[in-house]
């Protein structure tokens, strides 16, 4: 049989970003909105709804504002009327501008830079220090879409496509959670234990959106998740071929789930996308795979999720059937996936 070498060189993780996505914690922190327009009475009820102390500064406000500082969502609304002033940055988490002055703007702008304070001034990106996203809001589950400003209107296109996706049932999932972290050791003695659980968790939740978890989910998901009798998991060869779309839903949550993963060169760059970032991951150079298959032993004996992506219809896919035989010899399991769009003949 031939062998593999490993590879040295640390593959990169992720693409480039143009933005970094944070969730920002604004509960009985300062927030800053100047402008009493129709935009910016939507900040100042998005910043409310997060938590904040909303102050909005405007010499008028639009239809809305009184309503909104009268019941916000959460946290609270203060109508000054008047401009806003530099001093009025001082000790604020988060600025916001509604501005159609371009000179009003980039003051404000200044402002708030010069007081620590991060700012955002709507429908002029060239002046923020951070943008807002299309958000889907099932908290304390939040997806937010960001086209980093360049297509609002096609970021809320994939928001609308999303909501459609995510049933609302999953906010109570999301609950669930917050309050059963606090089990701690309950939940697995080891690190590996607690993600095992959190997938089961997901799977749970996955399987029942329609409903609301309860105390007896909890235990079940407790007892399978510290089962000493719980058997390593198989490794997992998945087929891949010329895009993510040739990955079978068996396929993605295997490559989701994986602590160790093996990947053959030719597999495209975006499938490792779908990895947890964590993950530990080796490239292949398909000369021999006794070094590969001795990886992915010493892995799965120390009970962790292995996965190997190869590219169908290439060298490393003509020698899967031989690596899967030869860790079936040394007692661990192997399970291979074909691609949705290949099937081995």
């Amino acid at each position: 049989m031939d062998e593999t070498r490993i590879g040295d060189a640390r593959p990169a993780r992720m693409q480039g970003l143009a933005t970094l996505p944070v969730f920002f914690k604004l509960k009985g922190k300062r927030a800053i909105v100047a402008g009493g327009n129709d935009p910016a009475l939507w900040k100042a009820e998005l910043l409310a709804a997060a938590g904040a102390d909303v102050a909005v500064y405007a010499d008028d406000f639009a239809d809305g504002f009184v309503a909104l500082a009268s019941s916000p969502p959460a946290g609270s609304v203060m109508l000054h009327r008047r401009s806003w002033r530099a001093a009025d940055l001082d000790g604020a988490a988060i600025a916001i501008a509604a501005s159609p002055d371009e000179a009003d703007a980039r003051t404000f702008a200044a402002a708030a830079r010069s007081a620590g304070v991060p700012v955002n001034i709507i429908d002029r990106p060239a002046f923020c220090d951070f943008q807002f996203g299309a958000v889907v809001n099932r908290s304390p589950l939040v997806v937010a879409i960001s086209t980093d400003g360049g297509a609002p209107v096609f970021g809320q296109s994939i928001r609308s496509l999303i909501e459609g996706l995510l049933p609302s049932g999953f906010k109570r999932w999301a609950e669930a959670a917050k309050v059963w972290r606090g089990q701690g050791d309950r939940l697995g003695a080891t690190p590996t234990a607690r993600r095992r659980f959190w997938e089961r968790f997901a799977d749970m939740a996955m399987r029942n959106a329609e409903r609301a978890p309860t105390d007896a989910d909890l235990e079940h998901l407790i007892g399978g998740a510290t089962s000493s009798n719980e058997t390593a998991p198989p490794v997992t060869f998945i087929g891949v071929g010329e895009s993510t779309e040739t990955l079978t839903l068996g396929a993605l949550k295997a490559l989701r789930q994986a602590d160790f993963i093996v990947f053959d060169a030719g597999v495209p760059s975006a499938v490792l996308d779908f990895a947890r970032r964590e993950a530990h991951r080796i490239p292949l150079s398909v000369e021999k795979s006794t070094a590969a298959i001795d990886e992915m032993i010493a892995a799965a004996t120390c009970n962790r999720s292995v996965v190997c992506l190869y590219r169908t219809a290439s060298a490393a896919d003509r020698a899967i059937e031989q690596m899967a035989t030869a860790l079936g010899t040394a007692g661990t399991r192997a399970i291979i996936l074909e691609c949705a769009k290949h099937a081995r003949k």
